[in-house]
């Protein structure tokens, strides 16, 4: 079927540009050849180039003719957007805007290509402008949250999420974000909120990180136990080759729970040397551990032991094995 409407329209446009040279089109036409060339570019992934070009020559007309036309820079800037040009992209939604400031699909637009070309800060603005008009967006309001949590304004986005109370049921992408970002206000309900995603999306590739961040909510609360058990769950669950978290991080946060709730126990340091054996790099982390005053003296001391064999330069190995091997062949053969 869809092949099948490709077809007719591709005969549609030759018949309409054809046309283009015998009689002035209107603007209307220009933008539906352009849409037209748009929508098979859209579905079709041989000529993709040639057709987004086509589109672009054909809307350009249109908007060249009829500057009120919001649709075409409107449809211009997804174009621009398909093809990568983020800046000629926001140029366009933002031509729409100037001539109507509250069109909700130029505001949205707009947004995520800031997003794109990492101007949170306008994005910000310009998802707050399209939510005052469209406030049951969960979609744009979960996009503007993230938004937030990339400026490291926590507050803020665990406010926005909280709008759409019905959206944590249907999407587990706004449950666990509004645990990150109460988590980052170090906000004791982030326990139950990260405890609640885990018990419900146990499959999810995100499972390992977020188990590895309520580990970490649960050792910021003082809760030693359940934090080591969380701490093990996740270097179970983090996949083999992840870097952040990694299951050396995991198993970090298992010996630096060890060290400070059980101080008599030499399985933390274990652990400690089994992290760095698995790849943990942070060294800073573990210098940290020295301020700590609930880990105990002999764990100190032992901590200190690690981290100068750590520092410690390297000792070339200056042994020929291959020349000694050679020299008892030599010496053994008989005469």
């Amino acid at each position: 079927m869809a092949a099948a409407f490709a077809v007719v329209t591709a005969l549609a446009l030759l018949t309409l540009a054809g046309c283009a040279s015998a009689r002035g089109l209107s603007a209307e036409e220009y933008f539906a050849i352009g849409m037209a060339y748009f929508e098979i570019g859209q579905s079709r992934s041989a000529n993709r180039d040639h057709y987004f070009r086509e589109a672009e020559r054909w809307l350009s007309r249109a908007r060249a003719q009829n500057r009120t036309m919001a649709a075409s820079a409107y449809n211009l800037g997804l174009l621009h957007f398909e093809m990568g040009r983020f800046e000629e992209a926001a140029r366009q939604f933002e031509a729409v805007l100037a001539r109507d400031p509250e069109n909700a699909l130029a505001l949205r637009a707009a947004a995520y290509t800031r997003i794109r070309r990492g101007d949170f800060e306008e994005a910000a603005r310009l998802y707050e402008r399209f939510l005052a008009l469209v406030p049951e967006s969960a979609d744009d309001g979960f996009n503007h949250a993230l938004v937030l949590f990339a400026m490291e304004r926590y507050p803020e986005a665990e406010e926005v999420l909280a709008r759409n109370p019905l959206a944590f049921f249907d999407n587990p992408d706004f449950l666990l974000l509004y645990a990150r970002a109460q988590a980052r206000q170090d906000k004791p309900e982030a326990l139950d909120s990260f405890a609640q995603w885990i018990e419900g999306n146990p499959e999810s590739a995100e499972a390992g990180a977020a188990t590895f961040e309520f580990a970490q909510a649960l050792e910021s609360a003082g809760n030693y136990a359940r934090a080591l058990d969380e701490f093990r769950a996740a270097g179970e669950r983090i996949a083999a080759g992840a870097s952040d978290p990694s299951r050396a991080m995991a198993r970090f946060g298992v010996a630096r729970v060890l060290l400070v709730a059980d101080p008599a126990n030499p399985e933390g340091i274990s652990e400690l040397r089994a992290a760095l054996e698995a790849g943990f790099e942070d060294m800073d982390s573990v210098e940290a551990l020295l301020d700590d005053e609930r880990i105990s003296a002999s764990h100190l001391q032992e901590i200190r032991a690690i981290i100068a064999a750590r520092e410690a330069p390297e000792v070339p190995d200056t042994t020929d094995s291959d020349y000694e091997d050679e020299d008892w062949e030599d010496a053994t053969e008989g005469p």
